[in-house]
């Protein structure tokens, strides 16, 4: 196998597969990309046996055909110290793998890519296509929330809900949940279907969606979720668990809504943060008529204090609250102001933009 490459046409996908391998792994073939050469195409493949990621290019004046595997980061940090423009040839010469660019080069060692493993193409029961951009953004409303090392293994990953006429992401870690739903109408499905991506592969596939103007290709299986362009193909198992029925958790007494300037309150909290107790980040909140008293300290005796205006007319409640967790969802909002439904002192808080329901969150309280 033998083929000539620009530099820069090789960085994209090389960089994009390489972030799915782990620097340690058990099996060695795993810390190597599979390069695939078939019919003018390069396919570049990476894996961890959870998530696996085919990245594209075309070649215009290769008619070669042939496969092997080679060290991932090593090829990506050659790749990377070479100059912008040049080009970099590959050839297979007695199970190594020669990369030559200008007057450098490098010999690299192989693995035979019979031995690579790649996640069963199993037939998809579920297919639709979305814009990346809203994908991405669904993302990224939700993705904070999501549990990492949890023991509840399926809070450590994302569920994504399909139906007809919308596309819901939902995560929680247990003491706080996120929901983004965006709306649209998905054809050739007639029944909702519920299933939880793994927060590795949220993560990488929030990494891939570059492309604002290009649709998104998914098939969901009984055992995994794939999503595919022209450039890459991203597949990932699915975690085998049962989602909390998160429509329980949202607060339904909710009756006190408390409307103020979103980041106004956001830098209020983060000033406040500084002096909160370091392991469990609690702050007491205190609202009456239109203020909001914010209230932090810690072992050391220090304290801070804040007011910020409020739109409030209910009674007093002052409730204890994780502050990173607040700061994390007034981080993501994107209006100008932000509202709390407040039902007392030990119940749940709702957060959501007043302009864009479209997105809600829940945060347990805090004992203080």
């Amino acid at each position: 196998m033998k083929f000539t490459i620009s530099r820069d046409a090789l960085m994209k996908p090389l960089n994009m597969v390489a972030g799915v391998v782990e620097r340690r792994q058990t099996l060695p073939i795993l810390s190597n990309v599979k390069i695939e050469l078939d019919e003018g195409v390069l396919s570049l493949t990476g894996t961890d046996l959870e998530v696996e990621l085919v990245g594209r290019i075309e070649l215009s004046d290769s008619s070669d055909t042939g496969e092997v595997t080679v060290p991932a980061r090593k090829l990506a940090d050659i790749c990377k110290s070479l100059p912008d423009g040049s080009d970099v040839e590959f050839s297979v010469e007695a199970e190594r793998v020669v990369v030559k660019s200008g007057r450098s080069r490098f010999t690299l060692s192989t693995l035979p890519a019979n031995d690579f493993p790649t996640i069963e193409q199993a037939v998809g029961s579920t297919q639709f296509t979305v814009n990346q951009s809203q994908l991405k953004r669904l993302i990224e409303r939700t993705a904070f929330s999501m549990a990492q090392q949890d023991v509840r293994y399926y809070l450590n990953g994302m569920l994504f809900e399909v139906s007809s006429s919308q596309l819901r992401s939902v995560a929680t870690d247990g003491h706080r949940l996120a929901m983004a739903t965006m709306v649209d109408q998905f054809d050739g499905i007639n029944e909702a279907q519920q299933v939880i991506l793994p927060r590795k592969g949220v993560l990488e596939l929030q990494r891939l969606l570059q492309d604002p103007e290009s649709d998104i290709s998914i098939v969901i299986g009984s055992n995994h979720f794939r999503a595919s362009t022209a450039e890459f193909t991203f597949t990932s198992k699915l975690v085998d668990g049962k989602f909390p029925d998160y429509e329980r958790v949202l607060p339904r007494g909710a009756t006190t809504p408390m409307l103020s300037q979103r980041m106004e309150l956001r830098d209020s909290l983060s000033r406040t943060a500084i002096l909160s107790n370091e392991k469990y980040r609690g702050v007491r909140l205190i609202v009456d008529n239109d203020n909001l008293d914010i209230h932090a300290n810690n072992p050391e005796q220090e304290e801070a204090e804040e007011t910020v205006g409020v739109e409030y007319n209910g009674d007093r409640i002052e409730i204890g609250f994780n502050v990173s967790y607040l700061i994390d969802v007034l981080g993501v909002l994107q209006g100008s102001q932000v509202r709390f439904q407040l039902t007392d002192g030990a119940s749940s808080v709702l957060i959501e933009d007043p302009e864009d329901e479209a997105a809600v969150y829940v945060v347990m309280p805090m004992r203080l």
